[in-house]
């Protein structure tokens, strides 16, 4: 065989294994690699989307966290408030109650002072009775000198 046979027949072989290649293995090849970048696309693309939601998930939290620091702070300060009003009212209601207890102690004061001084008046009457009937030794009826010693308790 000669070297143009030879180099010919190598040629057609050539062109059939470009044309194979070309009909059935290089398809699959390219929708492969197709397939490939688009999947590549679609990772980069949701990449970008989760990105930009991360961020505005982010600003919402940092909103949220921010209303509730606000809410905590309107409810700390009303709770402040009403722990004011609170003492404020016990305040008041121990004042009442100290006025009351006063009141009632110097009532009972002034009842028993009356009562001590009527004690006091009945038993310097029997001391003044006493002390008559040593002077005028002789004993003074309560019963017939009654009007004289009622006259004597108020005057003491």
């Amino acid at each position: 065989m000669s070297i143009n046979a030879t180099l010919f027949v190598q040629a057609i072989v050539f062109a059939i294994l470009v044309w194979f290649t070309m009909k059935f293995v290089w398809p699959p090849i390219t929708k492969a690699l197709d397939e490939r970048a688009q999947k590549i696309a679609e990772g980069l693309a949701a990449a970008d989307k989760a990105k930009s939601e991360l961020s505005v998930a982010n600003k919402r939290v940092e909103e949220e966290l921010a209303k509730s620091r606000n809410e905590s702070a309107l409810r700390l300060a009303e709770a402040e408030r009403r722990a004011q009003a609170m003492i404020e009212e016990a305040k008041a209601k121990a004042a009442e109650e100290g006025s009351k207890i006063i009141a009632a102690a110097k009532v009972e004061a002034e009842q028993q002072t009356v009562k001590a001084r009527e004690t006091l008046r009945e038993q310097v009457a029997a001391l003044a009775v006493k002390g008559a009937e040593q002077i005028l030794r002789k004993e003074v009826n309560a019963g017939v000198h009654a009007d004289l010693l009622g006259r004597l308790k108020t005057e003491l």
